[in-house]
């Protein structure tokens, strides 16, 4: 038996209630075509009805004293990958099939960032419904101006649309969380942020009180006149020289990108 405080330590929160379930599945609609890869397999309550769907069902779990449950339960499909370890470490490139869409209810600490780097490094992936912190949620989907539209919001929405799906109940989780769960979903329109997108982002938002012009010029090893050439680029885009990252949608972040490197 894995004990409370155990699972809360890891961000594990086991789905009970069969009717989500049902709900993820629909939503999601796996197939025999899909090779789906699903992070927090837990004990195996969701990962039991992808693989009875899926093509190739990839499982990721970090508690090793869940693995008898979770191979128990796997153990009459020959389509399911396990692998037992951190997920943040998983090389998920190598991944054998490639993924095509990411199901799970994910552990609260890891969440956005499990997503954002498949988005980054899963290609194959064209299609996410996952069960996330409703805080997650929200930043993932946020629209620029807004106190929740940051980092998350602007890679996410580079590469995908991300809708709010549902809210869910803390009711169908064991233990329950102190915490409000939501589905997000995510639909790839276009390729993962470049590199040199990704750090003008991340240097961007490092400072929120200040103008992003100003909050770039302070990232570590900013190139000489970095500040300047911003405002001129903010300029171009049709934004005032001070303007602050939060305005900025992630095409505009892109296109910005694209004239500091010229």
């Amino acid at each position: 038996m894995v004990s409370s405080r155990r699972t809360r330590d890891l961000g594990q929160n086991f789905l009970v209630d069969r009717n989500i379930l049902d709900v993820i599945e629909r939503l999601a609609r796996p197939g025999p075509d899909d090779v789906v890869l699903e992070i927090g397999g837990g004990e195996g309550v969701l990962s039991e009805r992808l693989a009875a769907r899926a093509g190739h069902l990839h499982v990721v779990e970090v508690d090793l004293r869940l693995e008898p449950r979770l191979r128990s339960v796997l153990e009459p499909f020959a389509n399911v990958s396990l692998h037992f370890g951190d997920a943040l470490a998983l090389d998920l490139g190598a991944l054998d099939p490639v993924p095509s869409k990411m199901i799970a209810n994910l552990p609260y600490g890891i969440a956005a960032t499990a997503i954002l780097r498949s988005v980054d490094e899963l290609p194959s992936v064209g299609r996410w419904v996952v069960m996330v912190q409703r805080e997650v949620g929200e930043r993932l989907a946020a629209v620029p101006g807004t106190a929740a539209y940051g980092v998350p919001s602007v890679l996410a929405q580079m590469a995908c649309e991300v809708r709010l799906l549902r809210p869910v109940a803390r009711t169908v989780f064991r233990p329950i969380p102190n915490v409000d769960s939501v589905l997000v979903g995510l639909e790839r329109r276009s390729p993962a942020a470049e590199p040199d997108v990704r750090t003008l982002v991340h240097a961007a938002f490092a400072h929120r009180r200040k103008a992003l012009a100003r909050s770039v010029a302070l990232a570590p090893g900013a190139r000489s006149g970095i500040r300047e050439r911003a405002r001129e680029a903010l300029v171009e885009l049709g934004h005032p020289a001070d303007e602050r990252a939060e305005r900025l949608s992630p095409d505009e972040f892109r296109a910005l990108a694209a004239r500091l490197a010229a």
